[in-house]
């Protein structure tokens, strides 16, 4: 059996660097994590194709607050694919829905079809699709690589008994991955449940940044103030951890 692939989501250069240095087996590059991930800039993903030797995927997601996108949104994640594939991207998440949940099919084919010999990669827009199964058979007749979901539920952990049924389901047709609120001591008991081969995981520990200690009482951020002075990066050492248990899988 082959070994479950680790992908670590993350929200910057410094993170995917970190990850790769873990021992991932690919990353998901973004922005914004705090909004469950956005488009990553230009410059981070060339950087990452530069510095890395593991899969980058690119996500393409021009906002959060749902999937359903107006046609400007549209064109912009279009070229945003173009650029993406055009810079060597070894693939791209995406999820579009129609205003009633259901899988945007003519929108997911045209984004599947620039994405070409690529992965293409469908997220947990599918966490909020009506009916996961119908999902799924539409999806594989897309020609979608993997569909990244916590079985419709906030966290993988609630979402088990689905996520079980659904790797059954989709087979060989369609890779399913675990992601969403898994805890790293969780890895194991996720793939062991499931049945999965690819497992999506975010680690964190925070980091700080000292350039704004004179004047603690500016912020820049929305109505949460989240602390200027720490962010934070990618846990190598637990990524490490997860790698090896992982790879005996």
């Amino acid at each position: 059996m082959d070994r479950v692939q680790l992908e670590i989501c993350c929200g910057s250069l410094d993170d995917a660097v970190e990850a790769a240095a873990g021992g991932a087996n690919r990353v998901e590059l973004c922005s914004a994590l705090f909004l469950g991930g956005l488009t990553p800039s230009y410059g981070a993903l060339v950087e990452a194709k530069r510095r890395l030797t593991i899969p980058v995927i690119f996500m393409a997601r021009p906002r959060g607050g749902g999937f359903c996108y107006t046609a400007v949104e549209m064109a912009a994640m279009e070229r945003d694919t173009e650029m993406a594939v055009a810079q060597g991207a070894d693939g791209v998440v995406f999820g579009i829905l129609e205003a009633d949940g259901r899988v945007d099919i003519a929108r997911t084919r045209r984004l599947r079809s620039l994405i070409g010999n690529r992965e293409a990669v469908f997220h947990r827009a599918f966490d909020v699709t009506p009916d996961p199964f119908r999902a799924v058979d539409e999806l594989v007749d897309l020609g979608i690589t993997r569909i990244l979901t916590s079985g419709q539920c906030d966290t993988v952990w609630e979402g088990l008994p689905l996520l079980a049924r659904l790797v059954e389901y989709a087979g060989d047709r369609v890779q399913i991955m675990p992601g969403g609120g898994i805890k790293p001591h969780h890895v194991d008991e996720v793939i062991g449940k499931t049945g999965c081969r690819h497992i999506h995981v975010a680690v964190w520990k925070p980091q700080r940044d000292e350039s704004t200690r004179l004047r603690p009482e500016v912020f820049f951020g929305g109505a949460l103030y989240p602390p200027e002075d720490r962010y934070d990066v990618t846990d190598r050492a637990v990524v490490a951890d997860m790698a090896r248990r992982v790879g005996r899988g």
